[in-house]
């Protein structure tokens, strides 16, 4: 499942940028937010296919992040390029 997010992010001096939080509309209408607990920045790594489909090159920051829903704890993989949206993708709700 892919959908777009909204993402309150860190932008660390050295340029690098931490996703902290997440806000989705789930399939309710209801906005819910998660915290990131753990992330790994897999970005910067060629034009390739992520595990989950998506098709990505350079030009998007790509993380693989954890976080907790109904005490469960999810992977989810966040994608971001350049003036473009956040995409959150592999959540099973």
């Amino acid at each position: 499942m892919k959908q777009d997010v909204d993402v309150i992010a860190l932008h660390k001096k050295d340029g690098s940028i931490v996703p902290l939080r997440i806000r989705l509309i789930d399939e309710e209408g209801v906005a819910r937010e998660f915290t990131i607990k753990q992330y790994r920045d897999v970005s910067g790594q060629g034009a390739r296919e992520m595990p989950d489909g998506m098709y990505i090159s350079n030009s998007f920051l790509a993380y693989e992040c954890y976080i907790e829903v109904a005490g469960v704890r999810r992977l989810v993989r966040l994608y971001y390029r350049y003036g473009n949206a956040w995409i959150m993708t592999d959540v099973g709700w």
